[in-house]
């Protein structure tokens, strides 16, 4: 039986909205913050940091951290890390896209029932999902809330980054007294020094070569524990495709401080750089070129060190 012309309507509707979806998808950056803001900028994590004349727009977020975000936290120019943006994403978001996928077919999320019967079975069912996922909002914040203190101490030691009192780095128990009230440690400004400037552009270049020679052990020289992880999943992520990503001939063409401060101990420095490069892409077993990455970024790499140690690279955020 031939389709009627209103079945034909909505699958090229269909069809035309997946085609410029797909046209819109960027194209994946695999070299080191390419992919994404990752890292953890101690108490800053989730905060946007200032823009700079090097990178006047905003900035990415960081979308990858073992740092916690605070309790209600909102900040409109950054978001939480990708984590928390998932739920709703697999089993829920399946069955909404299959919902809407029908209703442009005209079968609904009821195929025996047509017209009008289709459509107010769709909107109940979106109505009954909303209710699930706000009962799960719920649940989980009252969980979240219901958590001791000192949980958010684990996955910021993981991070490389001096342990801190309380959920959030920067909070430290007040008197002293375990499981007291806890108040933020003001993070307090410092001075960069023009070596300090210097020590930031070497380990930019040294940074992207030794990912582009796949050389852990240099990038464990050069970045905290949780930055490390990170590229060894994005390497892990390209051997399975068969590729590596060899990067060269990498030059700072501009850069400037957006800020710097003291958490106890530590000190943390964010820079905004612009800077060259040679991204490519071969294919693992033939040594066959792929393709070329972008020849030039402009990202934010955050550094952090400890008394008498070197600037180690703790995040990266895209800049515009």
């Amino acid at each position: 039986m031939a389709s009627s012309p209103a079945r034909r309507r909505r699958v090229v509707t269909l069809l035309a909205l997946a085609a410029s979806l797909a046209l819109a998808a960027p194209a994946v950056d695999a070299r080191p913050g390419g992919g994404g803001g990752m890292g953890s900028r101690g108490s800053k994590t989730f905060s946007a940091p200032p823009s700079t004349a090097t990178s006047p727009g905003a900035m990415g977020p960081i979308q990858r951290s073992q740092t916690s975000p605070s309790p209600g936290f909102n900040n409109p120019g950054m978001t939480a890390p990708s984590q928390g943006r998932r739920f709703g994403g697999g089993f829920l978001g399946g069955m909404l896209g299959a919902g809407l996928l029908g209703a442009l077919l005209g079968a609904g999320f009821s195929g025996g029932l047509g017209g009008i019967g289709s459509f107010i079975g769709l909107i109940f069912q979106i109505g009954l999902i909303a209710f699930l996922v706000m009962m799960a909002v719920r649940f989980f914040r009252r969980r979240q809330e219901g958590q001791p203190a000192m949980a958010g101490n684990a996955p910021h030691a993981r991070s490389g980054l001096p342990p801190q009192g309380g959920m959030n780095p920067g909070v430290t128990p007040m008197g002293g007294g375990l499981g007291g009230p806890a108040r933020p440690q003001p993070a307090q400004p410092i001075q960069i020094q023009p070596d300090d400037f210097q020590a930031f552009e070497r380990s930019l270049q040294e940074i992207q070569g030794a990912y582009g020679r796949e050389d852990v052990a240099a990038l464990r020289r050069l970045a905290t524990p949780e930055m490390v992880n990170y590229f060894e999943e994005d390497l892990r992520a390209n051997a399975a495709r068969g590729v590596v990503n060899r990067i060269s001939d990498v030059k700072l063409l501009q850069g400037d401080l957006s800020e710097a401060w003291r958490e106890g101990p530590a000190e943390f420095a964010t820079v905004a750089m612009r800077f060259s490069l040679r991204d490519e892409v071969f294919e693992r077993a033939s040594n066959r070129h792929v393709e070329n990455g972008p020849q030039e970024a402009k990202e934010f790499w955050t550094f952090v060190r400890e008394p008498g140690g070197p600037w180690l690279l703790s995040a990266i955020q895209q800049g515009r």
